[in-house]
């Protein structure tokens, strides 16, 4: 069980508040990509967020374009585990592909604030805060192989790798 410091939002974010959409093409480093995540939402997070930090987020987390750095964004600043109600189809997806885990919870951000500290045990598929357990459905075998290699692209080049 591992301890994680929360970032909370609410409902229907989108790819655009996730990642401004102006910048999809002018920003191509990690560095550069990691400073402007939600700066729209909450102008603080690129500056104060930890590796090891976690979204916990209402209902449809995600909506909106199917762009990738609404995913890197938060990847690049070390957000490996999002948690929300539930999420947009296309987001959930891109999560997977690049091996940062969606955990859907529905009721977990109506508990908690941001900057309150949640526990989440992935073996048992757990998420224990302000003194509540909420369960959460485990991936697939599939796409936890996905998630176990770091993403869709890892996992593509080990095999490629080892058949070529």
């Amino acid at each position: 069980m591992t301890d994680h410091r929360c970032w909370v939002y609410g409902d229907n974010v989108n790819t655009d508040v996730i990642f401004p959409g102006k910048y999809t093409y002018t920003l191509k480093t990690p560095a550069d990509i990691a400073a402007h995540a939600l700066e729209d939402l909450d102008p603080t997070f690129a500056s104060q967020v930890q590796p090891g930090d976690v979204i916990v987020a209402g209902r449809n987390w995600g909506m909106g374009s199917s762009r990738e750095q609404g995913v890197t964004s938060l990847k690049y600043n070390g957000v490996s585990i999002l948690v929300a109600a539930s999420f947009s189809g296309l987001y959930f997806r891109n999560c997977i592909n690049q091996g940062v885990l969606p955990i859907v919870c529905p009721g977990l951000n109506a508990i908690v604030q941001t900057g309150d500290t949640i526990q989440i045990d992935l073996t048992n598929a757990v998420i224990t805060a302000a003194g509540q357990s909420f369960s959460f459905p485990r991936l697939s075998p599939s796409v936890q192989a996905i998630m176990d290699a770091g993403g869709l692209l890892p996992m593509l080049q080990r095999r490629f790798a080892r058949s070529g």
